[in-house]
């Protein structure tokens, strides 16, 4: 892929903030729940950048690469997922994935967002209207995917979620995702929080959980002070003692490259390879849906393209 920005006016900016961009797994109330808290803020960051987003999409996308990121922590070896959202509203829907590697990467179906009038809050329940939200597991050891699927119901990503995750694999889950604006509507804080009950979770634990998280501030105004991820757990939740398991890298990243889009476009069939190596457009520019990343080809490109496939002519 291409970056056109990385997150960080230098190098050592880049390295500090990739640093900071992790999910950490922890367990609560010795074992009855699971939980994983993300720092995103970089990541959201370098997405909105690639893919060229206003305040409202950047919200939008944010908080389902916030969400994505998040359950790698539940993935493992070569295990990947996809979040996917179809709806009637002006989003139009939305796909993001992300694998056990902590590598992060999807589009929006509109850009830009229609908006009929100034927004007055973040509501996005509007935008979404009414549609579908999907979750689909790519399992390594598996031999087909398992997607689950569940109606929206709040317009809001994170109580989506959570009901998917009872509805569809019944398990009491709580999300929480949020990406701080400032003033000039610059990122500055992107962070995200779940929490699952694991099946020795008392009624009375899960209760003053659930009463807990919906008070809980802003995690991306948290990350945007500076506090970090795990801090935020440590404070928000000492009554019922964190113990953290292990953390991993998060991060806005795409496996296209030049020569995968090369190989694409020798599979194309020699009539239609022949007439873009005559007709172009010049540069033929490829854009890589998941991240925006652009590849451009020259005519020298498709003539020698052309050549390795079907030999001259």
């Amino acid at each position: 892929m291409i970056k056109r920005q990385p997150f960080g006016g230098n190098l050592k900016e880049q390295l500090k903030a990739n640093a900071r961009d992790r999910v950490h797994s922890f367990l609560l109330a010795g074992g009855q729940l699971r939980g994983g808290v993300l720092c995103g803020t970089r990541m959201v960051n370098e997405m909105r950048a690639n893919h060229a987003l206003g305040i409202l999409e950047t919200l939008v996308l944010g908080h389902a690469y916030l969400a994505a990121g998040l359950l790698t922590a539940t993935l493992k070896g070569r295990d990947r997922l996809a979040i996917k959202i179809e709806c009637s509203g002006p989003i139009k829907g939305l796909r993001v994935e992300s694998n056990a590697y902590g590598e992060v990467r999807g589009f929006l179906n509109q850009v830009p967002i229609p908006v009929e009038k100034p927004l007055d809050d973040f509501n996005l329940a509007p935008f979404y209207g009414a549609g579908f939200l999907s979750v689909t597991r790519y399992l390594a050891d598996a031999k087909q995917p398992f997607t689950g699927q569940v109606m929206l119901e709040t317009g809001s990503l994170a109580n989506d979620l959570s009901l998917y995750f009872v509805k569809s694999e019944q398990i009491p889950t709580a999300f929480s995702l949020s990406v701080q604006f400032d003033g000039d509507g610059e990122v500055t804080g992107a962070g995200g929080l779940f929490l699952q009950a694991l099946p020795k979770a008392e009624a009375k634990t899960i209760g003053a959980i659930e009463n807990l998280v919906p008070e809980l501030p802003s995690l991306g105004g948290a990350m945007a002070d500076g506090l970090s991820a795990e801090g935020f757990i440590q404070h928000h939740f000492a009554h019922h003692r964190p113990h953290f398991l292990s953390d991993q890298r998060v991060e806005f990243f795409c496996r296209c490259n030049p020569d995968q889009i090369r190989r694409m476009l020798q599979m194309l069939a020699q009539e239609d390879l022949r007439d873009l190596r005559d007709n172009g457009p010049f540069p033929l520019e490829i854009r890589c849906h998941h991240c925006n990343s652009a590849y451009t080809f020259s005519p020298d490109d498709l003539t020698t393209l052309y050549a390795l496939r079907y030999g001259e002519g």
